[in-house]
């Protein structure tokens, strides 16, 4: 069944300013029908590091709990989701080949980087009265922004909904896994001009990066600004690109927020991201 509709508008034509209507259809995640384009996002997300943390067996996880999380569709409850955000809870599922293999990952990643954050997340791992909740949040590369907020305050919603029912939905903490580019000075000057374009003040940019490294979601600036500790790193399985090569140099990123921003979080999400003409 569907959760909710929203209307976002969304660009036309490359050439002009003119915009498309588009219904985005809420659903929860189906075991039926959803698994194949589930396991896509989650390759898309987790890119050449994917089979490290068993992305086969995360989507399984992801749908054995349809109550918690939301998908986004257009063509009905058949067709395949374009987004997914779900919470996982890393403390009930520790043992879970996924969970395991991703909780090593962040903590291997946070190391050496930043021992900080190492430390908090371990210690949080480590402690039964502390449950961490994983974000997967992960999307098609064209879709808006303006769909994620509503995603948000419907898993709030839904995570409510699970602690008065007692379920292990009670997080003293998010991890957030997210995906990053980096940009040369050449791409960065492509991108300050696209920024002065007519058509692109309709929508939310970027902010001007100091190193070059931008998030695939644009969310991410006011996640990073809840979080505790925050941290870029690179993939491990990532192949070496020629310098001339087409494409960009993908990296990774991880947040840790105190569960009790999340309400303040999306409240600023739902501000900064509202839908054009809203």
């Amino acid at each position: 069944m569907s959760k909710r509709k929203q209307n976002t508008e969304d660009d036309g034509n490359e050439s002009d300013v003119s915009l498309i209507d588009v219904d985005f259809d809420f659903f929860g995640p189906n075991p039926d029908v959803d698994y194949h384009a589930i396991n896509r996002l989650l390759n898309q997300l987790f890119q050449a590091d994917a089979e490290a943390i068993h992305a086969h067996q995360l989507t399984e996880l992801i749908l054995s709990q349809p109550g918690i999380g939301s998908t986004i569709k257009t063509d009905g409850e058949e067709a395949d989701p374009y987004a997914l955000l779900t919470v996982l809870n890393m403390h009930t599922h520790q043992s879970h080949p996924s969970i395991k293999a991703i909780a090593d990952y962040a903590l291997s990643k946070t190391a050496a980087a930043d021992p900080p954050f190492h430390a908090a997340l371990k210690g949080l791992l480590a402690q039964s009265q502390n449950h961490v909740g994983l974000i997967v949040c992960e999307r098609l590369i064209n879709m808006p922004v303006q769909v994620i907020p509503p995603m948000y305050r419907m898993l709030i919603d839904e995570l409510k909904t699970a602690i008065d029912a007692n379920e292990p939905f009670a997080f003293t903490h998010l991890l957030f896994i997210s995906r990053t580019y980096k940009l040369s000075e050449e791409e960065e000057s492509e991108l300050a001009e696209s920024r002065t374009s007519k058509k692109r003040k309709t929508f939310p940019q970027p902010t001007r990066s100091s190193t070059g490294v931008y998030s695939f979601h644009l969310e991410d600036e006011q996640i990073q600004q809840a979080a505790s500790h925050a941290l870029d790193y690179a993939l491990t399985h990532a192949l070496p690109r020629d310098k001339d090569a087409f494409g960009l140099d993908v990296a990774g990123r991880m947040m840790l927020v105190p569960a009790d921003r999340l309400q303040a979080l999306v409240d600023t999400m739902s501000e900064v991201y509202r839908p054009p003409g809203v």
